[in-house]
Parts: C-alpha cells; structure tokens; sequence
C-alpha cells in the first residue's frame, strides 16, 4: 500500500512539474514571437488585447505606463524613430509566469524619436527585460539598458538639456510676479505634484494636473500667507531631464504674525519641455510651528 501510495505522489508532482515546464515553453514561444513580430516586422497593431493584458505596464520612471494604448504608443517610437532595424532574443528563459529576456537591437535614427530629431546615428544595443506574464498573455515588462551608451550612439548629450534649467528659472520669475498662466503654461496635462510629508498642504498628495495644485497649494498660501518668498537660490541640472532646485523660504502668517526663513529643495522632471512631476523637501516642522504659535 504504502509502494502505491509513494507511486502516486511521485506521478501526480511529475505532472505538476511537466504541466509548469510546458507552460513556460508556451509563454516563451508565445513572447518571442510576438515581440519578433512587432519589432522586426514593425507590426504595432500585435500590441492588442489578444497578446497584451488590459492593463499591461511598463515598469518606467518618473512613471509606470499602463494600458494597451499608451504601451503602444511608447514601443511606436522604436518603429517611426528607426530604420534598418534588427531585433534579436539572444536568450530567454523562465519559471512560473515570470521570464527573464536577453535581447540586442540595432537600427539607424531616421525619424522623430520621443521629440528627439533624426540623427542619422546607428545604434546598437543589448539589454536585459524582465517580464510577467498571465493567462498566456504578456502583463509586465521592465526594461534595463545602458542608456547612457544609447545616448551617445545618437551622438547627444546624455546629461544636461540647458533648456530644462531655463524653463524652471522662467517658471519661479512668473511666480514671483504672480503670474500664475505664466507658471501653469509649462506644467504637463499629467503633473504629478506631491508637497513634502507633513507639510501643511501635503494633504492632497500626489496633486494631478495644475488646476488642483492651484487649488491645493498655491491659493492656500496666497490666502493664508502675508508673503511667501523663495530666495537663495541654486539651480543644479542632474540627468534624466530633473533640475534640483534649493534656497529658503522666506514667510510671514497671516494669523499669528510668525515668521519663517527655513531651507527647502525642490526636483523637478520635465519631458519636451513640460513640468511632468514635482517633488518639494523642506523643514516641514519649523513651518507647522509657526503656523500655530
């Protein structure tokens, strides 16, 4: 009895273990198809529901992307910005719903990629995605490159875009005049704003779009503040499109009279020259107490 029972144990996890192997080798074929398919054969339209998840996401920064059509929209870059285009699987392997890729791309920079203009450079890549997948279908990717290299295979600069650093500076002279459309013409429909935690007005975090940082922070100091002065300040660009911004505020409470002169930095990212997030540091306390002295 216990030979039998020890048999069919033994059968029921050989099972297992071949029904997850298959399953692997399906998600794999299913996967390097695909995405040979959409690259090789600049084939966008395989981006669809049938081999991608409704929510399929980009695991990116400043921002995941999420959903089929802005996915789509994403990969049309490496489509309508290159020509000559080769993408390979170098190696590719998996356990559970989980794939690692290996893969290498070349192609020349023929047309608009991601507002950058065509170059004419060829360039020729490796790179690391790992992915998830559901239901036979491709739910997850995050991609690791080397985009320092890929930069300068397109012959630019991968660190600094002066024009970030003018724009933010342009931004805090419109504030400092009050000119709030001045201010909200270089913030992105998708802004994504978040005030540092404990701040008085970090209480909408994170703020979407201007109007509801308007709202939420600004019409508050406004309204609550004698005045709110930035002053000192030091404008560092750092890489990936941010400018680091530090200084002091400089500020009076309406209420109680309180006045504060505290440090404060602020980051900001932008993408074709718009303001697509916002991340303020201060000295939240000294600010709290002075708000309720």
């Amino acid at each position: 009895m216990k030979t039998v029972f020890t048999t069919l144990i033994c059968s029921i996890l050989l099972t297992l273990y071949s029904c997850g192997d298959a399953t692997v080798e399906r998600n794999i074929a299913m996967y390097t198809d695909t995405w040979d398919r959409i690259i090789n054969e600049a084939n966008l339209d395989l981006i669809n529901n049938a081999n991608f998840t409704e929510d399929i996401t980009l695991v990116s920064s400043p921002e995941n992307i999420v959903g089929i059509d802005d996915f789509k929209a994403y990969y049309s870059n490496f489509i309508t910005g290159f020509s000559d285009v080769t993408f390979h699987i170098k190696a590719v392997f998996g356990q559970g719903e989980n794939l690692v890729k290996h893969w290498h791309y070349t192609g020349t920079h023929t047309g608009d990629f991601f507002g950058i203009p065509a170059t004419g450079k060829t360039v020729d890549l490796e790179g690391v995605t790992l992915v998830k997948m559901k239901d036979g279908k491709i739910a997850q990717e995050q991609d690791f490159m080397d985009n320092l290299v890929f930069m300068e295979q397109l012959g630019l600069d991968p660190f600094l875009n002066p024009e970030n650093t003018i724009t933010i500076r342009t931004l805090y002279e419109n504030f400092a005049k009050g000119n709030v459309e001045g201010v909200a013409a270089v913030m992105d429909d998708d802004l994504v704003w978040n005030e540092a935690e404990n701040f008085p007005y970090a209480d909408g975090n994170p703020y979407h779009g201007f109007d509801a940082v308007l709202k939420g922070v600004l019409s508050r100091i406004m309204e609550e503040w004698d005045y709110w002065n930035l002053t000192h300040m030091d404008f560092l660009e750092i890489t990936n499109n941010k400018v680091l911004v530090t200084g002091r505020y400089e500020a009076k409470y309406k209420k109680n009279g309180a006045v504060i002169n505290l440090q404060m930095a602020h980051l900001w990212t932008l993408k074709d020259g718009k303001v697509i997030s916002f991340q303020q540091f201060a000295d939240t306390k000294g600010i709290s107490d002075a708000m309720t002295k």
